[in-house]
């Protein structure tokens, strides 16, 4: 994860400080790529922990197509009740409480757009497009398309969630040698804090489609947008860049596994995920 560190340092040295909709302030560049070959060890960040447990939680949720924050937390943790999650702060926020529908509702995020993003039908009701299924069974039958495609940035319907997607798309690539490559577009990245979530976790996504496809893996590339950190990160971000990266750990997923659908929480783990202790931040809400 040396990729990532160079991007700290590269903040650190060049970001432009700017005002952010959270009135904390970032610095912030616009525009970086980070590319990772998955077959070198699974990108889990090692000089501070990963929160392993709540990435493979979230993209279950998505994958299942749920808006339900205690949703997200029976999956995690396995209890609806009282278990705090990374959506919480989003689920509770004075903004969006008024609009929920129940309690947990957080609308129509990222999953729900990738499992039933509404097509209009002659100005009617649509229907629901399960666009996860479609890219499966697109890869699967049509390896060469250029169209094997996921989003989750939805213009119609970004005032119906508790966030507009960070990560908001990303296309999979089948290489002649059989090998599964994505490329994600994030337009805002936290990248103390969210940033080696969403690795881990679309790295994550790659395997496991990739199994599912019977492929193997390739790489994962990332490209973002407005990147930055937040002022109250800095000594964080200062304190993680003086640890030295440590090997990467092994992904192994439970090769039984056929369907996208079918995956659980013991389907998925880490060995031998070795880290620097906890660096502990405040989310930006």
């Amino acid at each position: 994860m040396k990729q990532y560190q160079e991007l700290l340092h590269y903040i650190l040295e060049n970001g432009e400080e700017k005002d952010d909709r959270t009135s904390i302030g970032t610095y912030s560049i616009f525009g970086y790529n980070l590319r990772f070959d998955l077959n070198n060890g699974f990108p889990a960040v090692t000089t501070k922990k990963l929160a392993w447990k709540s990435v493979v939680g979230e993209l279950l949720w998505f994958i299942e197509g749920s808006g339900d924050e205690r949703r997200l937390a029976e999956i995690t943790h396995g209890s609806r009740d009282g278990t705090v999650t990374i959506w919480t702060p989003n689920a509770l926020a004075p903004y969006w409480k008024h609009k929920a529908q129940y309690e947990g509702d957080l609308g129509r995020v990222y999953g729900v757009q990738w499992r039933d993003w509404q097509k209009p039908f002659y100005g009617t009701t649509g229907f629901g497009v399960d666009q996860l299924q479609i890219l499966i069974n697109g890869i699967k039958t049509d390896p060469n398309s250029r169209r094997h495609i996921l989003t989750a940035w939805n213009p119609g319907e970004l005032d119906q969630m508790a966030l507009p997607p960070c990560h908001i798309l990303c296309q999979f690539y089948v290489s002649k040698s059989g090998k599964l490559s994505c490329h994600m577009y994030q337009r805002s990245v936290d990248v103390f804090l969210g940033l080696p979530f969403n690795i881990a976790s679309y790295a994550l996504f790659t395997h496991m489609i990739a199994q599912v496809c019977g492929l193997g893996v390739g790489e994962l590339i990332i490209s973002t947008g407005d990147t930055h950190i937040y002022k109250d990160h800095i000594d964080p971000v200062k304190a993680q860049l003086t640890r030295e990266p440590l090997s990467l750990p092994k992904l192994v997923l439970n090769s039984d596994i056929k369907s996208i659908d079918d995956f659980t929480m013991d389907d998925i783990r880490l060995e031998g995920y070795e880290h620097h202790g906890t660096i502990k931040a405040k989310m930006a809400v």
